[in-house]
């Protein structure tokens, strides 16, 4: 028995892993390791959602894995594992589907939004996995009796349809899951992109130059920092409603060196930016090649040392999973 609160989060391998996804998640999720009994899965289950490359999915399966690991996190004390090796995520998400309503779904906002992006108003030619992933997300976090579940600000609105749908099966059928809490990480960044601080930094993003990857060289990071976007004040100062793109850097300096954002901007009172964003770029380039050569040593190992693990952990999930889905089919009329 442990006593430790239980937390679910994942991350799809759609592309290599930004240094968006790890300030804003993987970094915290080896802060919360010790504190949480954590699952943290690899979701390529939802990768498929959108148009896909079955070669690039199996390798970015295999590098999220191994970055995980060169980022600190601990496989074993984390649970990591991949979403496909567990089949109750679809059997449950089945069950979760058939007590959701269409208007329900339609109503997710990152449904409509890329509903919009890719078709206008015509939803005809719209992928039902993107309609229906909220529920396979669900799913993901009611299997594993979630205390509490990991969410930006953007997916806010799915955990609240996960815990809608926990509270009307259990008063529909009795108890069977726990309504899970959202987990708003106070500390993590939410780091936007250097070419478009509208929108955040992210690998599904058109434009790429403001998008930095964990796995990027020297050079190209230093590139792309030196290249983003800033205003014509010339004047280092944290003002996110005036001065959105030096404020964004800002963030990105303050959480890969530890310090407080308001000294920062003391040590550049009188500096330009480019002194500035050069003094970034050397920090982000020395923090990345840390983890860029443990990530080289683990992939090396990966057949012998990583998948094992992943194996291992996918057995142990299984076990627990199956309860929770006997539970339900008892619960529904499934099985006697």
């Amino acid at each position: 028995m442990h006593n430790k609160k239980i937390m679910v989060s994942g991350i799809q391998p759609s592309n290599n892993i930004t240094l968006g996804n790890y300030l804003g998640a993987i970094k915290p999720f080896v802060d919360l390791q010790d504190k949480y009994k954590m699952f943290v899965f690899i979701a390529d289950l939802h990768a498929i959602t959108n148009e896909f490359n079955p070669i690039a999915l199996s390798k970015n399966k295999r590098n999220i894995a191994c970055l995980y690991s060169a980022c600190g996190l601990d496989l074993k004390k984390a649970i990591v594992f991949n979403q496909s090796d567990i089949c109750s995520h679809n059997d449950l998400s089945h069950i979760l589907l058939c007590h959701t309503t269409i208007g329900e779904l339609k109503r997710m906002t990152q449904f409509k939004s890329k509903a919009l992006t890719k078709n206008s108003n015509n939803t005809s030619f719209i992928k039902t996995g993107l309609l229906t992933y909220p529920i396979l997300m669900a799913a993901d976090i009611l299997l594993y009796d979630a205390d509490i579940v990991i969410v930006g600000a953007d997916q806010k609105q799915h955990l609240e349809l996960a815990r809608n749908l926990a509270i009307r099966m259990n008063n529909k059928y009795g108890k069977m899951f726990i309504a899970p809490q959202p987990f708003i990480l106070k500390n993590a960044s939410r780091i936007m992109d250097l070419a478009n601080v509208k929108v955040k930094m992210s690998k599904s993003n058109k434009d790429q130059k403001g998008v930095i990857y964990l796995l990027d060289d020297k050079e190209t990071i230093t590139k792309k920092i030196m290249e983003a976007k800033t205003d014509s004040l010339n004047k280092i100062k944290y003002d996110k409603k005036n001065q959105p793109e030096i404020s964004n850097l800002l963030e990105i300096y303050a959480a890969l060196s530890a310090r407080d954002v308001n000294s920062i901007v003391k040590k550049y009172e009188n500096k330009n930016y480019k002194v500035f964003k050069e003094d970034l770029a050397k920090i982000v380039v020395e923090k990345l090649s840390v983890i860029q050569k443990k990530f080289k040593q683990i992939s090396k190992d990966f057949d012998k040392k990583i998948e094992p693990i992943l194996k291992k952990n996918a057995k142990y999930c299984t076990v627990i999973v199956q309860k929770k889905t006997k539970l339900v089919y008892k619960k529904i009329g499934l099985i006697k």
